[in-house]
C-alpha cells in the first residue's frame, strides 16, 4: 500500500471484493469446525502437532472475524487488526515450543493412524481456503495476514502426515515433536512478517492523516 492516497487511507469506508468477503466467511466457518475435530481427535491421538494445529485453527477463525470486522475501516484500523493477529501467530509460535517440552517430558508417543487421517482432513479443508484467498495475498497487510495463516496450516498439515508415517515407522514421539517445532517457526516468522508490515501501515497512515488535518 505503499504510495497510495487519501482514498485509502484516509476514507472512513474502503470498496471491499465481495469474494474476500464471501472467502473470509467460508474460511471462518471451516476453521471452526477443524478445531472441534482436532481438538477431539488429537485428544484421542494423544498428538502434539495435532493439539497445535487445532489451537492454530481455533486462533486462524479468531483472524478471519477480526478480518471480516475491519474490511471497510481506515487502512490505519486494518493495520492495527493486522498487528494484533501478528502478535497472535508469533505467540502461538512460542506456546508451541512450550507445549513441545511438556509432551516430550511426559513421553507422549501419538497413535499415528488417527493423527494421519486428521492430517489429511485439515490438509483439504487448508488447501480449499488457501486456494480461495490465494488472489488477495499482495493486499494490505490485514489480506496478506489471512493469506498466511491459510498457506502456514497448509504446510504444516503436510508435516503432520509426514510426521505420522515417522510416528507409525519408528514408534517414538519425535517426529510428531518436529512437526510442531515446524508449526512454531511458521507462526513466529509470519506473525513477525505481518507486524513489520502493520507497523508500517500504520505509520504511513498517521502521516497521511496529519498532512490531511
Amino acid at each position: 500500500m505503499a504510495g497510495c492516497g487519501c482514498s485509502t487511507t484516509c476514507s472512513p469506508t474502503q470498496k471491499i471484493s465481495p469474494k474476500f468477503r464471501r472467502a473470509l466467511w467460508i474460511a471462518l466457518v471451516l476453521n471452526a469446525l477443524m478445531f472441534f475435530v482436532e481438538i477431539i481427535g488429537g485428544s484421542h491421538a494423544r498428538s502434539v502437532s495435532l493439539w497445535a494445529d487445532a489451537l492454530d485453527f481455533a486462533g486462524d477463525a479468531a483472524n478471519y472475524a477480526i478480518s471480516l470486522a475491519v474490511l471497510s475501516m481506515t487502512l490505519y484500523w486494518r493495520a492495527t487488526a493486522a498487528l494484533l493477529k501478528g502478535m497472535t501467530m508469533a505467540a502461538f509460535g512460542v506456546f508451541v515450543i512450550v507445549k513441545v517440552f511438556w509432551s516430550w517430558w511426559h513421553g507422549m508417543v501419538p497413535e499415528p493412524m488417527l493423527m494421519g487421517a486428521i492430517g489429511v482432513l485439515a490438509l483439504l479443508v487448508n488447501v480449499a481456503v488457501a486456494v480461495m484467498l490465494y488472489a488477495f495475498r499482495d493486499g494490505d497487510a490485514n489480506m496478506r495476514s489471512v493469506w498466511l495463516c491459510s498457506r502456514n496450516d497448509a504446510i504444516a498439515n503436510i508435516a503432520i502426515i509426514v510426521a505420522a508415517l515417522g510416528v507409525l515407522g519408528t514408534g517414538t514421539m519425535f517426529p510428531d515433536l518436529f512437526v510442531a517445532f515446524i508449526i512454531a517457526y511458521l507462526g513466529v516468522s509470519s506473525g513477525y512478517a505481518v507486524i513489520r508490515q502493520s507497523l508500517r501501515e500504520r505509520k504511513q497512515s498517521s502521516i497521511t492523516m496529519g498532512r490531511e488535518a
